[in-house]
């Protein structure tokens, strides 16, 4: 069997184990994906039939490269007659068909979190409730743990504990508004996300008969990233595999990152528990990443207690140190990226897209950005806006979402007047209120037009509007029945008046708005060209729709933003490598996050964070923290992150060491995380030697001939302790700029001598020395 060579000892024990419960514990780089892909080909080729294999992925990307891995070795057919894809993905298709058990429509539409957002916002209005109190994202985070945790609107109202816990958070109409979402996503016809798991929970539960159907359906199970698995998600697989127990589950504790999403450490921790006779396998050899790197992110995971204990070690070569680069600033932090980056991609010629730029949170990004930009190296930000998100794209979207689902109410108030036909909000308010006063839906309503327009108050030019409008939308959904989705997309693009309308707007902005509908319209082609070549592929409109609600950032990356630099948070760069990765803002109360450090657990997962941003490097991996960072509109002290002192100095090189003592506490916190060192990792405080900046020899005199040079000038400390005096060749620092040398001086009067200074990462600076605030070193 070719497909088993090349697997190490503990690869092979996993890929081969068929029956029984397993549990992989899989260590960084340890080739995980390999593992899975070759066990269900392993699993195909012993006889089991792929209908029988539900395997459960991180991302639906993932899913795609994984059957057509699997495809390689036990032929494309068998491929693609496994479930396989992440949670949502996979119980929606389970939902679709078992919906009406649930009294929901087989085409329900998915709410993504901005649908849930507008929803919640209405459902607040309508009960006339403090929006400032009650903020909706604060809502949604707390219905959203509700609803993972199988907490449903009457389970919450039969809990006292709960709703006297929301009255003190000052939240005592929460299960009011709860039951009011619940109730309107009904009527729509809608699930949210995390709906998919709720309903799919509740489907297995109040019928036993679909449960046992599933439980034959699926006699293997596998999992990856259990240890991301959150309660509803660990229930679904425990009732899905309780009749067989063929499950196998792949995670690493040490990865475990999303406990704010409810993830659940403790799913993978106590899997033994739920499974007495599970064999577990334990990958330990990293196949990404350097010895250097391994061996520095094994220091800093060993603080943690709860964790399964490994030996991830590597055979790869040696590799260089880890460098650290203290900043003076956030900005001389960013621009030292850039330069370093810079100079990577010309020294050892290696791509843009071979560096990543990981950080704590989205705020970081700026600087980043602008320096970048400075040195003109292109880059793209991950998490920002997705492209689904774009208003045009989800204004057609929303048209294609009616004509599967006319109860979509968010859709039907998203088109009902864009483009601007006359049908203003005060129309469509009066339409929503007398629904919702008959128990009815407003299409039942549009649909009944002549009978309800008496009691509606509307002049009869409304009624005409509404009438047409209406209209149009019963004509595409007839048209639907009998040509496929993407001539109807193009048909309600052109005839809706939606293109007209962005083209008419012919700034750049709005062609690249009409390129965004384009480019939609080309990948609902390009999905029903692929679901016609697939056996049980479905190229229909609401298949599309409920997979473009599905989607993940990862999953829409496109091939022209592979030669960029890559910039992300740490919880976005799971399950990616780089070749050279930059962790930046290493500062106490950044990373670790001050809003996440406070007990035990919550510190432990910051250094399983920190384990995962430092395990994404294969080659080479540069920390750096800055001293100051720009907060809040000024400037603010900064402590170098504790993580830092507990990677072994042996792993790490000091670009620049600080150079004062004050460095060393100078917030005036009591950490003391640096005392606490050995003697040896005491590099931080050692004076590095003056190393000078190469200069232009032909400076002065490109200078202008009104200016004298003088031989010495005086500079005030940024502390205004004391005052020192400079000449040409001294090296400065500045609080912004960074380290630099004095090249020139010139001026007459004490006041406005002026410095003509050269950074090491923002070039050359003519510089008031008055004002400028240098420091010599």
């Amino acid at each position: 069997m070719k497909y088993l060579q090349g697997l190490n000892e503990a690869q092979y024990q996993a890929v081969t184990m068929i029956e029984g419960p397993l549990m992989v514990l899989a260590g960084a780089g340890s080739g995980k994906t390999r593992v899975l892909t070759m066990r269900i080909a392993h699993l195909i080729t012993n006889g089991v039939s792929p209908f029988h294999i539900l395997a459960l992925t991180f991302t639906n990307k993932a899913a795609r490269e994984m059957k057509e891995r699997i495809g390689k070795v036990v032929g494309e057919s068998d491929a693609k007659s496994i479930w396989m894809g992440t949670f949502h993905s996979v119980f929606a298709r389970i939902l679709r068909s078992e919906a009406h058990l649930l009294g929901f429509p087989s085409n329900f539409t998915i709410y993504d979190t901005q649908d849930s957002l507008n929803v919640l916002k209405k459902v607040i209005k309508e009960l006339n409730i403090d929006a400032d109190l009650y903020k909706p994202k604060k809502v949604m985070s707390r219905i959203s743990a509700y609803k993972n945790n199988l907490i449903t609107v009457r389970a919450y109202l039969n809990n006292p504990e709960l709703m006297e816990a929301d009255e003190r958070a000052n939240m005592k109409y929460l299960g009011q508004i709860y039951g009011k979402y619940v109730e309107s996503c009904f009527r729509n016809g809608a699930m949210d996300f995390d709906d998919l798991l709720l309903r799919t929970n509740e489907l297995l539960t109040r019928f036993p008969e679909v449960l046992a159907k599933y439980q034959d359906r699926f006699r293997y199970i596998l999992v990856d990233e259990y240890q991301d698995t959150n309660h509803s998600q660990y229930l679904i697989v425990k009732a899905l595999a309780s009749k067989f127990e063929n499950i196998c589950v792949v995670g690493d504790d040490a990865q475990s990152i999303y406990s704010f999403r409810g993830a659940n450490i403790y799913n993978i921790l106590n899997f033994k528990k739920d499974y007495p006779d599970a064999v577990t396998v334990s990958l330990e050899q990293n196949y990404r990443s350097t010895q250097n790197i391994v061996d520095a992110a094994n220091a800093v995971i060993s603080k943690n207690v709860q964790q399964f204990k490994k030996n991830v070690f590597s055979e790869n070569e040696t590799g260089e140190k880890i460098k650290v680069y203290r900043a003076l600033s956030d900005a001389d932090e960013a621009g030292f990226v850039a330069a370093n980056i810079w100079e990577l991609h010309n020294s050892q010629q290696r791509k843009f897209s071979d560096f990543a730029i990981l950080y704590r949170t989205n705020s970081q990004t700026r600087a980043f950005e602008d320096s970048l930009r400075k040195k003109n190296i292109p880059y793209r930000v991950y998490g920002g806006l997705s492209f689904y998100q774009r208003k045009e794209v989800k204004d057609l979207l929303a048209y294609l979402r009616l004509l599967v689902n006319e109860n979509d109410n968010e859709a039907l108030s998203r088109v009902i007047n864009y483009p601007a036909r006359g049908i203003g909000e005060t129309s469509q308010n009066k339409l929503i209120v007398f629904a919702d006063s008959q128990n009815i839906s407003v299409s039942k309503v549009l649909d009944n037009l002549g009978f309800y327009s008496p009691q509606l108050g509307l002049n009869n030019g409304i009624l005409t509007k509404l009438a047409d409008f209406w209209a149009m939308i019963k004509a595409f959904e007839v048209m639907l029945k009998t040509e496929d989705a993407y001539t109807v997309a193009m048909e309600v693009a052109k005839r809706s008046g939606l293109i007209k309308f962005l083209k008419d707007d012919q700034t750049p902005e709005g062609i690249s708005r009409v390129e965004n509908v384009q480019e939609l319209l080309n990948s609902m082609r390009g999905f029903i060209d692929e679901q016609q070549q697939v056996e049980d592929g479905d190229p229909g409109l609401s298949n599309f729709l409920g997979s473009i609600a599905l989607s993940t950032d990862q999953d829409n990356t496109k091939d022209d933003d592979r030669d960029k630099v890559s910039l992300m948070t740490i919880h976005l760069s799971k399950g990616l490598e780089f070749p050279v990765v930059h962790l930046v803002g290493l500062e106490e109360n950044l990373f670790p996050s001050f809003m996440s450090s406070s007990t035990r657990e919550e510190l432990e997962e910051e250094r399983r964070l920190f384990y995962v941003a430092l395990t994404r490097a294969e080659k080479q991996a540069f920390f750096t923290y800055a001293i100051s960072r720009f907060q809040w509109g000024k400037i603010t002290d900064a402590e170098p992150s504790r993580f830092l002192s507990e990677v072994n100095s042996e792993f790490l090189e000091f670009i620049n060491p600080a150079m004062e003592s004050r460095f060393v506490n100078h917030s005036g916190l009591k950490s003391n995380i640096f005392d606490e060192m050995p003697a040896d990792a005491r590099s931080f405080k050692k004076l590095d030697p003056k190393k000078k900046i190469e200069r232009n020899e032909e400076t002065p005199k490109t200078m202008s001939r009104n200016l004298k040079p003088v031989a010495t000038a005086r500079i005030i400390n940024p502390s205004g302790q004391s005052s020192q005096d400079i000449e040409v060749g001294d090296q400065v620092r500045h609080d912004r700029f960074g380290i630099g040398e004095v090249t020139f001086l010139d001026g007459t009067d004490p006041q406005n001598i002026k410095a003509k200074v050269v950074f090491q990462h923002e070039g050359e600076k003519n510089l008031i020395l008055k004002f400028a605030k240098l420091t010599k070193i």
